[in-house]
């Protein structure tokens, strides 16, 4: 079994590559989408749900662009890794989409919008992968002396 490969340039490059591509296609789809051609029952809540799908959407895409370009940064030695560790996360409650709304949009925007997401995902494995790395966990022995001393001043 391999290890998994780390990190890098390459990859950052790649994955920075690609979002720009996908938050350009969703800037374009949402422009374009400003009115409703398809018939709905109620085409206030439509617009209301095209405009809230927009925001999430386009908020998702700048949260990954941001992490991508504090990567950027680290790689290119414009930042330190404690700046990256400390500055360079993503937000802790992503923006998901709303169901309900996003049934209100035509279908190749409800595409795009899981697109996102399943982007966003993938970089927030990546983050929290990364972010893993510098996490301590005590060993057993300090476990151990843990839950000795919570014994202790309980009885």
């Amino acid at each position: 079994m391999t290890t998994p490969a780390d990190l890098n340039r390459p990859i950052i490059e790649g994955l920075y590559s690609e979002a720009l591509l996908l938050a350009d296609n969703v800037r374009g789809a949402f422009d374009f989408s400003g009115r409703i051609d398809e018939m709905v029952e109620d085409e206030d809540l439509a617009r209301v749900a095209l405009s809230c799908e927009a925001l999430r959407t386009t908020t998702r895409m700048m949260h990954v662009i941001a992490w991508l370009l504090n990567q950027r940064a680290f790689f290119n030695g414009e930042i330190s890794e404690f700046q990256l560790r400390r500055n360079g996360r993503l937000p802790s409650r992503p923006s998901r989409s709303n169901p309900e709304q996003a049934a209100l949009l035509p279908l190749p925007l409800r595409r795009l919008v899981e697109k996102t997401e399943r982007f966003y995902a993938r970089i927030e494995r990546l983050d929290t992968a990364w972010h893993e790395r510098f996490t301590m966990y005590p060993s057993a022995i300090h476990r151990l002396r843990d839950r000795l001393g919570q014994e202790l001043r309980i009885s």
